[in-house]
């Protein structure tokens, strides 16, 4: 449950009637697939919005007009600068002048699968420095249940202020889902905890003005938590259907047939499916902070350790379909075999390859000696093994070139009747080559 709030003040009211009648100052630290969307969103709605962040290059590109994310069109940001109300800066000191902050920094794993805090600790030790009395703090980055409380209050109470009474301080968890134009930072309901109910207050506050679904719970632990339930949900099922897709291959049955006639049914049963491996900055990582953390209570997440070691195992199980295939069907070790990746970000119809599988398959294929192409329409260029590699021009003579192509990611921009009829063989990990009509004896399923 929230704290209890500190002796009354105007303070918060002050503030309420500054956010409503768009006079507050507000700051987005971070200006990722999180921090910037919503700072567009906050500018749309008539707030001056100033976008924080420590990458020169991302400063200058916004600042003239451009956008680095997938579902930020030029013309939005440009559109914002050229009226005022948006800019973006390096320069922390102006941190000052805010009424609100809220931080979208990111939060990865470190190698042993710990969370890295760090971002989020480096945003609130600027903020600490610099932050006014009455300023609301946000803290959108994914992170563990008790991060807002345990980490971030006991810095911002250094400077000598009260929360609830001198500041706010709240969690709302980002639910960014990258290319998906249907759910966007704008209609996709949002979840709101304070450290006390005057923090949800302002923070509901300040969220209504610019986003039409505003949910608010109990505490900030209980919104961070709401984020990682719904990661650990989706990690969950993908390794079970994973899983299915392993006992299928052992039972010499279709997966996708299993799947789609299950999905059949009305009620008790939504579709997941398999792939390559996890992707992205959220399903493959936030599982892991909720993990952590209850392992500092002493209790052992088996779910949640279970589907990440069945997720995480999937690119070294396509490695070996794509070994088995090549031996079947050409007689040809993969160490002599030319491999054609087709897809190498996380999901379809986007540029963003963090944490992609495709990424750890191609390493994989590489170090057991393939030769390995890549053509992606939407990532000109991508690093593994410690170098750089460009997108191969997607031609009939290097489709014809290669031994194999596998499939990793589904873009619709693909004319997969025309993939199939010019391939030699093909290893479909994401059922992209449904509708294919023709030459379908060329085609394996994961």
């Amino acid at each position: 449950m929230a704290k209890k709030d500190s002796t009354k003040s105007r303070t918060d009211s002050q503030l309420i009637a500054k956010i409503k009648d768009r006079t507050a100052r507000v700051g987005v630290v971070g200006l990722g697939y999180v921090g910037l969307p919503l700072s567009m969103e906050l500018a749309r709605a008539g707030f001056r919005v100033t976008g924080f962040d420590i990458l020169p290059k991302k400063i200058k590109l916004l600042n003239a007009g451009r956008s680095d994310i997938d579902d930020i069109p030029d013309e939005l940001v440009k559109s914002m600068i050229e009226a005022g109300r948006f800019k973006a800066t390096p320069d922390f000191r102006q941190i000052a002048r805010m009424d609100t902050l809220s931080i979208c920094v990111p939060t990865p794993l470190s190698k042993t699968k710990d969370p890295d805090v760090s971002y989020i600790l480096d945003a609130v030790n600027r903020i600490k420095t610099y932050m006014a009395k009455g300023i609301l703090v946000v803290l959108e980055s994914t992170t563990y249940p008790g991060t807002t409380e345990d980490l971030i209050l006991p810095l911002l109470e250094e400077k000598d202020m009260k929360v609830g009474r001198d500041f706010f301080l709240a969690f709302s968890p980002e639910r960014v889902d990258p290319g998906n134009t249907e759910y966007t930072t704008k209609n996709t309901p949002r979840v709101v905890g304070g450290i006390t109910p005057t923090c949800t207050r302002v923070a509901k506050t300040f969220y209504e003005q610019s986003l039409p679904h505003i949910y608010p719970v109990s505490s900030t632990k209980a919104a961070e938590m709401v984020k990682l339930l719904e990661n650990t949900f989706r990690s969950v099922n993908i390794g079970l259907v994973n899983e299915v897709a392993l006992m299928c291959d052992r039972l010499n049955l279709n997966v996708w047939e299993i799947i789609d006639a299950a999905t059949t049914k009305p009620f008790g049963f939504m579709p997941f499916y398999p792939g390559p491996g996890l992707g992205g900055h959220c399903i493959p990582i936030d599982p892991h902070y909720l993990s952590w953390k209850l392992k500092s209570l002493n209790y052992y997440a088996r779910f949640i350790e279970l589907a990440g070691d069945i997720n995480s195992r999937m690119p070294e199980y396509v490695v070996d379909r794509i070994t088995g295939m090549l031996n079947r069907r050409f007689a040809k070790a993969l160490n002599k075999a030319t491999v054609l990746v087709l897809g190498v970000a996380y999901k379809r119809d986007i540029k963003d390859v963090r944490e992609s599988p495709a990424l750890d398959v191609i390493k994989l294929l590489e170090d057991k000696g393939a030769k390995i192409f890549y053509n992606d329409p939407y990532v000109p260029e991508i690093e593994w093994n410690m170098s750089k590699h460009k997108s191969s021009k997607l031609t009939k003579g290097l489709i014809n070139k290669a031994d194999l192509t596998v499939i990793l990611t589904n873009h619709s921009l693909y004319d997969y009747q025309w993939i199939v009829d010019n391939a030699k063989a093909i290893f479909d990990t994401r059922n992209a080559t449904k509708t294919v009509k023709k030459n379908r004896n060329k085609i394996e399923l994961l």
